[in-house]
């Protein structure tokens, strides 16, 4: 299995959520804002089709696939 932009952007979310779960849990509760602030972005980017880190692995080199963060492009 290929991975690719949309991939990525879901395990990044993902290992951010898990990792601020965490750190909120176990250093300090002030984490969990960082988990708030993942999950406003997954909801802005699903509205807007803007996703920064879509556009960082655009120019890493990863083959865009799926777009699961980004508009439809004609």
């Amino acid at each position: 299995m290929r991975m690719t932009t949309e991939r990525y952007v879901r395990v990044l979310a993902g290992m951010f959520v898990l990792v601020s779960v965490a750190l909120g849990y176990w250093v300090h509760p002030g984490w969990f804002l960082f988990t708030a602030f993942v999950g406003v972005n997954l909801v802005q980017s699903a509205f807007t089709g803007f996703c920064p880190p879509e556009m960082i692995l655009r120019r890493c080199g990863v083959p865009s696939g799926g777009a699961a963060c980004v508009r439809d492009r004609k």
